[in-house]
């Protein structure tokens, strides 16, 4: 690009920099194209990450709905662990199968609903274990890919700065190269520098916002895990207590 500027400029003629998107990146030095491609690829990742997430979390939220409607219809627990215990399909439904299976696998080892207060504690125990351990293992696939959001947010800016500032490196050499101070010898490198600014706070931008309202969500989610969990715990506590 230099060496077209530097005939053009010892001909007389001029320079007609093509300013557009395609024209800026076909014109980039190559570190600057490597910066963009690698902007372009993040922020698609980013938005796929971003309606994967979304999309998941809602479908989740109607699937726990379904599954607190069949808990607190005033059914038998024992059927809704039959029915679903085999396949859940959310998470709170797999924090009551896993719950229930522990439930059922300790009364069979101890032959029925133990009579101490001590063996009822270590009962309670082992199925509030478990249901954290299923909450903790759902919540860590559900967060997956939320560090990649976390690190788009904090170094795209700073990746699309340092095509800028190469861009600006290569105006700084047109000039030198020309010997003039034309516009049409900065411009190119100039405006280069600035759109890979702006892919950077393309790609930062989104993934800031989308991380921040997930992860409420999520915190959000966590919390009716737990939420039921306590209440689920509660309800084998009455259990234990008539013996059943």
């Amino acid at each position: 690009m230099e060496q077209t500027i530097v005939d053009s400029v010892q001909l007389g003629g001029s320079v007609d920099a093509d300013l557009s998107i395609i024209g800026l990146f076909l014109a980039a030095d190559p570190i600057v194209k490597a910066v963009m491609v690698g902007l372009l690829i993040v922020s698609l990742c980013t938005w796929a990450i971003i309606f994967d997430k979304i999309f998941k979390l809602r479908g989740l939220r109607a699937y726990a709905r379904i599954f607190e409607d069949s808990f607190w219809s005033g059914g038998d627990l024992e059927a809704l662990y039959d029915r679903i215990g085999k396949a859940p399909s959310d998470p709170m439904s797999r924090v009551f199968s896993d719950a229930m299976k522990e439930w059922r696998r300790t009364k069979a080892e101890w032959g029925g609903v133990p009579k101490s207060g001590e063996m009822r504690a270590s009962l309670r125990e082992r199925v509030q274990q478990m249901m954290n351990l299923t909450i903790d293992r759902e919540m860590e696939q559900l967060e997956k890919n939320m560090s990649f959001l976390a690190s788009v947010g904090s170094t795209a800016p700073f990746v699309g700065l340092f095509g800028t500032v190469w861009g600006i490196m290569d105006a700084f050499q047109s000039i030198a190269a020309t010997k003039t101070t034309a516009l049409s010898v900065v411009a190119p490198g100039i405006a280069e520098a600035l759109f890979a600014t702006a892919l950077g706070l393309i790609a930062a931008i989104p993934a800031v916002i989308a991380y921040n309202k997930i992860s409420h969500d999520l915190d959000r989610f966590a919390q009716r895990l737990e939420g039921f969990a306590a209440e689920f715990i509660s309800i084998l506590s009455r259990k234990l207590d008539e013996g059943a």
